[in-house]
């Protein structure tokens, strides 16, 4: 069993991002060494994305776990750089780039993780390249956060929202009651790509107002009877799974703030009347705590997150009860 929790991204081949007018014309996206500023960038017209599961290791790297739809099994990824591209209208796009190589450390496969949507028959322009910038990003994108105005169940039973709780106050916690803050994090993105939050309307999962969280957040459930077939009473559910359009959605557009709460050990806390999960401190989303934090609480680095349940995949959710399911299940 992985030391920490399976990481899925979903990434397009390097060579469906092929150059049409530059210094490496014909050639695909590639570390940054091989990169050239102001080469025009186009995806393949029969270009898709697949999933990309990865086994997060002990240190800054990742390894490709078993039943990865891309990527050989066993090979080692390292992220390598944050690239922005540009569209002739004026938008920017992030994009990350993944090598993977061999027991050899000879390159087996580049694999480009976009933050936003890229739209083919259109020329992006490489505008920016950043070595430094791509594990903050990275883990920006898996951190687990709530919006502002989210209202937290704090200890004395008080709805708080979330930009106004402070590190050493004290929140209600599912399995452990009270338990200290240790940071709250907070940063403003564009709501766009993997970084557009999903709203879950008042009363779809028995929230009491409408709970707008990241796409990767976690919620959880608790299963009076296994309707779903998970395996387990208890399941966390990744908000992005439970999308439909309706009642559930994604919020594109203009920015958003997102806070993380970050406790000794990852918890399960109340967010608008329901449970969903604290920061989850792992080798992926390491990088957007302050170094003095990691240094000071090694508690925080041994945390694997493993005890709140069975995560559900997104297969098993893909029928039109799901919600209402989830809805009964959670109730009372």
């Amino acid at each position: 069993m992985p030391a920490y929790p399976e990481q899925n991204i979903s990434v397009y081949p390097a060579d469906a991002f092929c150059v049409v007018a530059g210094a490496n014309l014909g050639d695909g996206l590639s570390g940054a060494e091989d990169l050239v500023l102001d080469d025009l960038y186009r995806l393949r017209d029969d270009a898709h994305r697949r999933r990309l599961a990865l086994e997060p290791l002990g240190d800054t790297t990742f390894r490709v776990a078993r039943g990865s739809e891309t990527g050989k099994p066993g090979d080692l990824v390292h992220l390598d750089c944050a690239i922005t591209l540009m569209s002739p209208d004026g938008q920017s796009v992030e994009a990350l780039i993944l090598i993977e190589v061999d027991d050899d450390w000879l390159i087996e496969s580049v694999h480009v993780l976009p933050l936003a949507r890229i739209e083919p028959k259109t020329d992006y322009a490489l505008v920016g390249c950043d070595k430094a910038a791509a594990r903050r990003r990275f883990a920006q994108v898996a951190c687990v956060s709530f919006t502002a105005g989210t209202h937290i169940t704090m200890a004395t039973g008080k709805q708080v929202p979330i930009e106004d709780i402070r590190a050493g106050d004290r929140v209600l916690t599912r399995d452990a009651g009270p338990q200290e803050v240790r940071w709250i994090g907070h940063s403003t993105v564009r709501a766009v790509g993997d970084f557009a939050p999903v709203v879950i309307e008042k009363g779809v999962l028995n929230n009491n107002r409408d709970l707008v969280v990241s796409p990767e957040h976690r919620l959880f459930v608790y299963q009076r009877r296994d309707a779903l077939g998970a395996g387990s009473p208890e399941i966390l559910i990744k908000a992005r799974h439970l999308v439909n359009g309706s009642s559930v959605y994604v919020r594109e557009g203009g920015f958003v703030d997102y806070y993380q709460i970050l406790f000794d050990h990852h918890h399960i806390i109340y967010a608008e009347g329901i449970a969903a999960e604290s920061m989850l401190v792992d080798p992926r989303t390491r990088p957007v705590l302050p170094e003095e934090l990691l240094t000071r609480v090694g508690t925080l680095l041994s945390d694997k997150g493993g005890a709140h349940g069975v995560e559900v995949q997104e297969a098993l959710l893909n029928r039109p009860d799901a919600i209402d399911l989830l809805r009964r299940a959670s109730a009372g």
